[in-house]
């Protein structure tokens, strides 16, 4: 593995939100599911989304990729045995 890599505040920042994000997003899926025509709920899911988009495009940006299997790009080179991993902090 490579050597870990050094992270900062930011780091951290951005997996809190992310996890954030992540927790309300699967609470709304699961709403949704039941309520699927609560235009209020639909909104509040997408706006969320657009959020987690930007939150997982500034991480993968400054740190490495947050999820495998072609969901998220590797810079060169692969940068899968960086550590530490996301789900490691």
């Amino acid at each position: 593995m490579s050597d870990t890599r050094q992270v900062d505040e930011r780091y951290y920042e951005l997996l809190h939100q992310l996890q954030a994000l992540d927790f309300a997003l699967v609470e709304l899926n699961l709403y949704l599911d039941t309520h699927n025509k609560d235009a209020d709920a639909l909104h509040q899911y997408n706006q969320l989304v657009k959020q987690r988009w930007q939150l997982a495009h500034e991480y993968e940006s400054r740190y490495g990729p947050l999820m495998h299997f072609g969901h998220s790009y590797s810079g060169y080179p692969w940068q899968w045995d960086d550590l530490p991993w996301p789900w490691q902090v």
